[in-house]
């Protein structure tokens, strides 16, 4: 009991943490540009709520399910959770401790979920790793698009993998947190076929990350098993409330898909005139890969502008600005960093 008291405790680090910038660089939280979770910077509009939302339990007869449906065009079973971080969590309990294949370098999350259940996880650094043990698998897991790399697997490749795993009796997890941006490369509509499970979010392509609402879209065996352990009122009511009209929102969303790529290719270019060539990226994000990362993320935060680092690989993740205001601050706080070109060409004028 001890040892998975100790396995259950532990937590990984994430983006999005101001507070703790705030208190480490001496800069108010106000003062703080935050590009490290990823997010929508422009959120679905939540308007005023009705106050009897926060006296009610969350009742299923709302209508989300059914909108959530529809959005998703998923085949099969919907359940809301409490973000898709509730099921990836919840998933590797619900079967045998085996081995789990995770597609890497992707969101940390998914290996620590599986290992803390008991699963021997492997990391699959391509598709041709997935192809060389595929048939050793009891579970594949696949962030798609991935996070931070941006990479995607076509769907026919998705659904072939989950045909070899299903004739053994096992799953494909597919997160697409980051898709909404790209609907068609979704595979939701082929949720109905048996261990195939697809996982969404409203906090990315919605940004609203601080409602904690996303789906797992699954057959209705797997979808019964999973709410159950998980339990009544995963979503609260007034989250649910804001979900629905969200995903009924057809007008906002096109005109997010029409924006967000326009933006993320304009952040790929500022990044690349600065010495941070990305090596991948989403409408949502562009990561660059970079020896010094660390010392680029820190030497951005003392401007209090906060990026997302990782150490395998080195590389650097950084969001979407939400105003021309912001936009300018990143373009300026590049300029000062030692990849910069514009920085080099004044270390060398000082220098003369």
């Amino acid at each position: 009991m001890s040892e998975l008291i100790e396995r259950l405790s532990h937590t990984l680090h994430h983006g999005g943490r101001l507070r703790q910038a705030a208190a480490e660089y001496g800069i108010p939280l106000g003062q703080w540009l935050d590009l490290s979770t990823g997010l929508n910077p422009h959120p679905w509009p939540v308007g005023p709520l009705p106050h009897a939302l926060w006296g009610r339990l969350p009742e299923a007869e709302d209508g989300l399910e059914a909108a959530a449906q529809s959005y998703y065009g998923a085949s099969a079973a919907v359940l809301p959770v409490a973000g898709s971080q509730a099921a990836l969590q919840a998933l590797p309990w619900l079967r045998p401790p085996g081995k789990v294949g995770i597609l890497t370098p992707t969101y940390a999350e998914h290996p620590h979920a599986w290992g803390r259940a008991g699963h021997q996880v492997v990391s699959l650094p391509a598709s041709a790793a997935v192809e060389a043990q595929i048939s050793e698998l009891a579970v594949l897991v696949v962030v798609n698009p991935n996070n931070p790399t941006g990479s995607r697997i076509p769907r026919m490749q998705l659904l072939a993998w989950h045909r070899r795993l299903a004739a053994n009796g096992g799953w494909l997890v597919v997160d697409e947190a980051f898709m909404d941006p790209t609907p068609e490369g979704s595979i939701a509509d082929a949720t109905h076929l048996p261990g195939l499970v697809v996982l969404r979010s409203l906090g990315k392509f919605f940004g609203l990350a601080g409602a904690r609402v996303g789906f797992a879209l699954l057959a209705p065996p797997l979808a019964a098993a999973l709410g159950g352990l998980l339990g009544p009122w995963p979503v609260a009511a007034p989250s649910r409330a804001v979900a629905l009209a969200a995903l009924a929102d057809r007008p906002w969303q096109a005109t997010m898909r029409a924006q967000l790529p326009s933006a993320s290719q304009r952040l790929h270019h500022l990044l690349a005139d600065h010495g941070l060539a990305p090596t991948g990226g989403c409408a949502l994000f562009q990561w660059s890969r970079h020896p010094q990362a660390a010392t680029l993320q820190r030497a951005l935060a003392r401007q209090g502008i906060l990026t997302r680092h990782y150490e395998r690989p080195a590389s650097l993740r950084c969001g979407l600005p939400a105003t021309a205001a912001d936009w300018l601050r990143l373009q300026r706080a590049l300029a000062q960093l030692p990849t910069s070109p514009s920085s080099t060409q004044h270390s060398a004028t000082a220098e003369e």
